[in-house]
């Protein structure tokens, strides 16, 4: 269990791991890069415009890197996702280069990091008044999952967490009430995931559904109903119906909570870090250190 992001960059820290960065000409990139560096948490690979990568890295004081020179941020997404395919890189980070020509190098049938898993955005939170740190998923990536989905979203996560150390995670899978409804198609997948973790059809961990949100983050919620909870103010994921439960949650989270926030992309050979040119050099550490510690088994 990781008490928050201070917790995740230590243990990160402990093994260097190499990422590679496409098109890496991005001060706040490459400045969340020397800070993993400062922690001895990386090994980088930057590839893009060596010229402006060198002098971004000579005005941060970054040091320690290889560089693949690349005219355009097509060929650097090309050159960053072979360096990750040919295991010369164990994460792939994005730089300066639209999301939607870092996916296709990603997606690329025959020269990208396709495993036939679905992918799936795990977004990580440290909120003010919670004890550890809350693992969400998918807010990104999948619009409108169906249960198989849910359950390819449900592995990729737990896949992950078990790189980093967890056991048996408390899984919450969110809907508005505790009741199998067979119009709220939500409410039926989640009793579909618990079953399926029951038959082992879903990697070890600790599942309650249908469940509300202030039933698995509340005890006294959870008395109040009358329902004898596992996981009740204490859960480790939250299994999201949509993507714009997640999305509305997690920025609700960053905008009126003061959160933290971190996220990777799963189900390809490796790690994916995506993030957005607003995010902070500090979200990009984290999402550094959540990505190194997931690379083992993403």
């Amino acid at each position: 269990m990781f008490k928050n992001f201070n917790d995740l960059v230590k243990e990160a820290s402990r093994k260097k791991t190499t990422i590679c960065v496409a098109a890496a000409e991005d001060q706040a990139v490459l400045e969340a890069v020397k800070m993993a560096t400062d922690f001895g948490m990386v090994e980088s690979l930057l590839v893009g415009d060596s010229t402006k990568i060198k002098k971004i890295a000579e005005d941060i004081g970054l040091v320690d890197y290889d560089i693949i020179h690349c005219d355009s941020p097509e060929d650097s997404v090309a050159a960053a996702v072979k360096a990750v395919r040919d295991n010369k890189a164990h994460v792939l980070m994005k730089g300066l280069v639209n999301t939607s020509i870092y996916l296709r190098g990603i997606l690329n049938r025959e020269q990208g990091l396709r495993t036939g898993r679905l992918l799936s955005l795990v977004a990580v939170y440290e909120l003010p008044g919670y004890h550890k740190l809350i693992y969400a998923t998918d807010s990104g990536v999948n619009v409108a999952p169906n249960l198989e989905q849910k359950k390819e979203i449900l592995i990729n996560t737990l896949t992950a967490m078990n790189a980093m150390g967890f056991e048996n995670p408390k899984v919450a899978a969110l809907t508005a009430n505790e009741n199998v409804d067979p119009k709220v198609s939500a409410t039926v997948d989640a009793a579909g995931l618990v079953t399926m973790v029951e038959k082992g059809e879903i990697p070890p961990c600790v599942i309650e559904g249908p469940i509300a949100f202030d039933v698995a983050f509340s005890k006294e919620a959870a008395g109040h109903k009358g329902i004898d909870s596992k996981i009740a103010g204490d859960l480790d994921v939250l299994l999201f119906p949509n993507i714009e439960t997640g999305n509305a949650l997690g920025k609700s989270w960053l905008h009126f909570n003061n959160a933290k926030w971190a996220g990777i992309v799963l189900g390809a050979t490796h790690p994916i870090i995506l993030g957005s040119r607003s995010d902070t050099p500090e979200i990009k550490l984290n999402s550094i250190a959540l990505g190194c510690l997931s690379a083992n088994k993403a």
